[in-house]
């Protein structure tokens, strides 16, 4: 099967290109509330940019250099400790959504199985969702558990970046390298392929590129309300 790269939802033209053109300054950013159950998730009608991986992807530390908020996501040295749905309001205008971690081996199976339920019913149902962040550590070649989600992804037709964390940790060349063999697989399936960004929660690498690239879908978004 091939996937073509869908558009955030409700843009109507092509921002991909013009990420770079805009800074944000993050003034706020708060919790809200953390669930499994997207009923229960906040029904304000904002725009929704979720950030999930693998267990240990650093997801925790990306959202607190994004935010420049210390803290505000929990990070643990102890994989899979994300298990729930956690919203954090930005500048009282947009939400970073914090997902589960997906595939965590020792959670067991029945663990497993909840956890992607929750986050199955996010990406499926949850209509705020505007753009998936697919967090991807750089250190690893392709894992088939990430391409397998990807692809996942394209079958819904759900929109999505890539960003390739912890940059600080590899060398140039083999940050090169693993990049350039994960592009050969998604091309097996995709016809194109969506942004993506290399970040370093560490060296606050990536941060002006990210939320430059969601505030220029904000900006469409508006736009075409």
């Amino acid at each position: 099967m091939s996937y073509k790269y869908p558009l955030a939802k409700k843009c109507y033209i092509c921002f991909i290109i013009y990420y770079r053109l805009a800074i944000m300054i993050i003034k706020k950013a708060a919790f809200i509330i953390s669930n499994t159950d997207i009923s229960l998730c906040p029904k304000d009608g904002r725009p929704e940019y979720a950030f999930i991986g693998r267990s240990n992807v650093g997801k925790s530390s990306l959202i607190n250099m994004l935010t420049g908020v210390k803290g505000l996501a929990l990070t643990s040295s102890t994989p899979g400790k994300t298990q729930l749905i956690n919203h954090f309001l930005i500048d009282d205008a947009w939400y970073i959504v914090d997902l589960p971690g997906y595939g965590y081996a020792q959670r067991g199976k029945k663990g497993r199985e909840k956890i992607q339920q929750i986050i199955d019913l996010y990406l499926d149902k949850r209509e705020e969702l505007t753009c998936l962040f697919v967090l991807l550590d750089c250190r690893h070649e392709p894992q088939k558990i990430d391409l397998e989600f990807i692809n996942r992804l394209g079958e819904s037709g759900i929109p999505f970046a890539i960003i390739f964390t912890k940059t600080d940790k590899i060398s140039q060349s083999k940050l090169n390298e693993n990049g350039a063999k994960y592009k050969a697989e998604l091309l097996e399936s995709w016809d194109e392929l969506p942004p993506v960004f290399y970040t370093s929660a560490e060296h606050r690498k990536g941060k002006e590129e990210v939320l430059g690239y969601i505030e220029e879908i904000n900006k469409t978004v508006t736009n075409n309300k």
